[in-house]
């Protein structure tokens, strides 16, 4: 079984426990630490959410991120060099990474909060089926955007 591309700790973890039995939380750390600090896998931090580890690494790449469903996905630099921010050198800082994360709706999202012509009902007379995942999806991001403001 292979870990999601963006897992969380978390996720990983279940992954390691599914394959081998129990394993410490502590252990899960110290391991995402080792394979981040050698290069093998990559940290992200976006704000307002858990950090999350890819493998996609060694090449210079974005993020965008949905603000319904939280999903994550690759953008590759436009200019396709390691450096992307042009300029950031004069600053005397010696820098060894970009990050560039953009937010927005994905088009999976974008399409379940469009109205559809014949209103919530497809022609046939269904639901259309997109439109119930993104509602669906829409309310649990909903529900989870109350319940860590409320714990906060």
């Amino acid at each position: 079984m292979r870990t999601p591309l963006y897992s969380t700790t978390s996720d990983i973890s279940a992954v390691v426990e599914a394959q081998i039995g129990a394993v410490s939380l502590q252990a899960v750390y110290d391991g995402l630490a080792t394979l981040t600090e050698k290069g093998i896998i990559r940290r992200i931090e976006p704000a307002g959410s858990p950090a999350r580890y890819e493998d996609r690494v060694g090449d210079s790449h974005h993020h965008l991120i949905c603000r319904t469903c939280h999903r994550m996905f690759d953008v590759d630099c436009a200019v396709g060099q390691a450096r992307c921010v042009a300029g950031a050198e004069d600053s005397g800082y010696e820098i060894d990474a970009d990050e560039v994360i953009s937010r927005g709706r994905c088009p999976d999202c974008v399409v379940a909060a469009a109205p559809h012509p014949a209103g919530d009902r497809m022609p046939y007379g269904g639901t259309s089926a997109l439109r119930l995942i993104g509602m669906r999806r829409a309310s649990a991001a909903r529900d989870r955007h109350r319940d860590r403001t409320v714990s906060e």
